[in-house]
């Protein structure tokens, strides 16, 4: 899981997500809403088609899922789901790519805690500092807080809902990124010369599952190879973060 920006919808395709919230929040208070009729409604329309080609392009080439990063991105996501939150239905912040597998997993499950998402948003929060990666599994858990002794409520319920740390297809390919990265890192300390030239470019090329925020930010950044390019080469290393933190 990576960090994404959200981008910006055209006027008209704004307005017509406001209509439809309009219409369904009127249905809402008539008590004649069906949340899952009224999106099916909305869900061929030129507008609701742009938000989909929106996030595909929010993903970049690979259109993964925003969630796990390691399916394609087949449909959108409601973050607070439409039946138990229509009022939410047509926000375009609350609107995600998922894959059918992680969109399967989470459902209607919304866990919350004081009213708050108990589940990681990556267009609103850092994931990473939610989320940690076993580099021996390839499966994603919750981060341990040191400070509190306390691991992440948040970071517990993303793994729990949407099952990151029981999903071995899942874990391969995280694994095989990872390997990937800290091979490129590798490479580079061993190699007589500058480090900085393309190494960014080949990182983000080579990252398929939003692993650099974690190796560059997370606990990552405190093992082999990562933590000897932060050591011998500091310079590199606060390039390498700059980048990551505006992809």
């Amino acid at each position: 899981m990576r960090r994404i920006a959200r981008l910006p919808l055209r006027k008209n395709v704004r307005d017509y997500l406001r209509k439809r919230q309009n219409k369904a929040d009127m249905k809402q208070a008539l008590g004649t809403l069906n949340a899952t009729a009224e999106w099916k409604s909305a869900r061929t329309a030129k507008s609701v088609t742009e938000v989909l080609v929106t996030l595909q392009r929010m993903m970049g080439v690979r259109e993964r899922c925003m969630y796990c990063l390691d399916s394609h991105g087949a449909d959108i996501e409601h973050f607070w789901p439409k039946t138990p939150y229509p009022g939410k239905m047509f926000h375009w912040p609350n609107l995600l790519l998922c894959c059918t597998e992680c969109g399967r997993l989470k459902g209607d499950r919304f866990p919350l805690d004081q009213g708050q998402p108990l589940l990681v948003d990556p267009t609103v929060e850092e994931p990473w500092e939610y989320l940690d990666f076993d580099p021996g599994t390839g499966n994603i858990v919750a981060r341990f807080n040191v400070s509190i002794n306390v691991w992440s409520p948040k970071g517990l319920k993303t793994v729990e809902t949407l099952q990151l740390d029981r999903r071995e297809a899942l874990a391969a390919g995280y694994r095989k990124t990872f390997l990937r990265l800290s091979s490129i890192i590798s490479d580079r300390l061993n190699t007589v010369g500058p480090i900085l030239p393309g190494i960014i470019d080949e990182l983000k090329e080579a990252d398929d599952h939003g692993l650099l925020g974690w190796c560059f930010i997370g606990f990552g950044q405190n093992i082999q190879p990562f933590s000897d390019l932060r050591v011998r080469h500091p310079d590199v290393w606060v390039a390498c973060i700059a980048a990551i933190s505006v992809a």
